[in-house]
């Protein structure tokens, strides 16, 4: 190598390590940093319970991954990476054991909504669906807007634009039962904001045509999968990863022509020292996480649910929007709204022969410090009566926890930063180029900058294309 790199990464997540693999792809020599003894930031799997149970211990499914033009643009399978999918993407069961489904069929969701509803969604999924690929290419390729590539399909984004920008609240008038309404909740509920937030149909609209266009995946292995065949192809570039090697001034690196950040905008500012520079930007609320190891599947009384990756339990939204509503407001929800997954069911590698890993997290106010386990199972046993009797053991990490485990989850901010209203679109504040600090050689790449949270290496993907031009004009 050199004595002065072309680029050192540091952080080790799917951003970071995207960015460095874009910058090896050109030829740069590139070195990336973790502090921990293993690549992955928000995407690993570890036995968090009992030998042979292999837990997520943040993301385990990825819907944007699978749609991502940064990781569908890498061999990522040669390297690895294969995709598995359930039957169902997501089920959100109600008491009576019936249920919302998102397929990866347009007819079998709509049909789930009931008679009223499914031709309202259709008409609003199914304009984009027929444009997923060109849509995708603006919406989640938004940050390349601020490296001077203009929307390629401004007609389509706008029109995209009108139903994205709404709140859930809003974009739920127009069905008039409750299993729609609860469908485009759960999804929208994914930012961790009231539903009357602005732009949070964008989530929820994006979620469902991803699985329509690509199903809602988990990788076989675990979500470290996708950090391991991240790694490895980059190690074919000719890249150079660094563990257990914990970064807490510059100085601490090698000498170098640019430095890209996968961390907070803060722990970027203390690093570079950039003073208060990001101190503005605002962490959203954190999540209770637990992890079980069972004795079979989860006994929901819902046929969709037991058939589904991911199982949202809420059930209505209104349940949903008050758990959300709570959350921000700086309560712990009595009834929170659960996101869940069973990747065990289409990963017999996960749990030992005839057992099962369950992952479910539900949402409480940054920094909470209480313990949320008994609100979690109770409202597990409305759906999943004997749920309680098939737990082998779990492993729960609130707040505090997940911020020890992953120094980007200020406050157990799963999000990276909040993610509601203007700070989805403008992040982690208003500049040209987001990617870019007050420090020439200092760039940041994580979850932090548009297009923003999710395992799919497009904030990396933009903030490499950032610095590579920058460098290219200064020489």
């Amino acid at each position: 190598m050199p004595s002065i790199r072309d680029a050192v990464v540091v952080g080790a997540g799917p951003n970071g390590l995207t960015a460095a693999v874009e910058l090896a792809r050109r030829g740069w020599s590139v070195e990336l940093f973790e502090a921990r003894e293993t690549v992955g930031g928000g995407a690993r799997t570890e036995e968090l319970t009992l030998p042979g149970f292999r837990h997520d211990p943040c993301s385990a499914v990825h819907p944007t991954g699978a749609v991502s033009p940064a990781f569908n643009g890498m061999p990522l399978e040669k390297y690895g990476l294969e995709w598995l999918h359930p039957e169902l993407c997501m089920a959100n069961p109600f008491p009576d054991g019936t249920a919302a489904v998102l397929s990866r069929s347009v007819s079998e969701t709509a049909i789930s909504l009931g008679a009223r509803d499914a031709g309202t969604y259709r008409r609003m999924v199914e304009p984009f669906l027929a444009k997923w690929e060109e849509l995708a290419e603006d919406f989640l390729g938004m940050g390349s807007w601020f490296n001077g590539r203009f929307p390629q399909h401004p007609l389509l984004l706008a029109r995209f634009g009108l139903t994205a920008l709404q709140p859930v609240s809003t974009l739920n008038v127009r069905f008039r039962d409750e299993k729609a309404r609860a469908l485009m909740a759960g999804m929208g509920g994914h930012v961790i904001a009231p539903l009357s937030t602005p732009a949070m149909s964008g989530a929820a609209l994006t979620f469902a045509l991803a699985a329509h266009k690509a199903g809602w995946p988990v990788p076989r292995g675990g979500s470290q999968s996708v950090s391991d065949a991240l790694a490895a192809y980059l190690r074919a570039k000719g890249g150079r990863i660094h563990t257990g090697y914990e970064v807490k001034r510059l100085d601490d690196l090698p000498p170098a022509r640019a430095y890209v950040f996968d961390t907070s905008p803060r722990a970027l500012a203390r690093i570079a020292g950039l003073g208060n520079a990001y101190d503005g930007f605002r962490y959203g609320p954190g999540v209770f996480k637990i992890d079980y190891a069972l004795d079979g599947p989860v006994p929901w009384t819902s046929e969709a649910a037991r058939r589904a990756g991911t199982v949202h339990v809420g059930p209505t939204a209104g349940a949903i929007g008050t758990a959300l509503k709570d959350a921000v407001s700086g309560r712990a929800p009595e009834r929170p709204f659960l996101i869940t997954a069973q990747p065990s069911l289409v990963d017999e590698s996960r749990a030992p022969e005839g057992k099962h890993v369950f992952w479910v997290y539900g949402h409480v106010p940054n920094g909470w410090e209480g313990d949320a386990t008994e609100a979690v199972e109770a409202q597990l046993e409305r759906f999943a009566p004997g749920f309680r009797d098939r737990v082998l053991a779990r492993a729960t990490a609130g707040p505090p926890q997940l911020a020890a485990r992953n120094a980007n989850y200020v406050g157990g901010d799963f999000c990276a930063g909040a993610a509601d209203g203007l700070q989805l679109l403008i992040r982690p504040k208003l500049t040209p180029l987001p990617y870019s600090t007050a420090h020439p050689a200092v760039f940041l790449c994580s979850s932090s900058t548009p297009p923003g949270p999710g395992v799919h290496g497009m904030s990396g993907h933009h903030a490499a294309r950032a610095v590579w031009r920058e460098l290219r004009r200064r020489s």
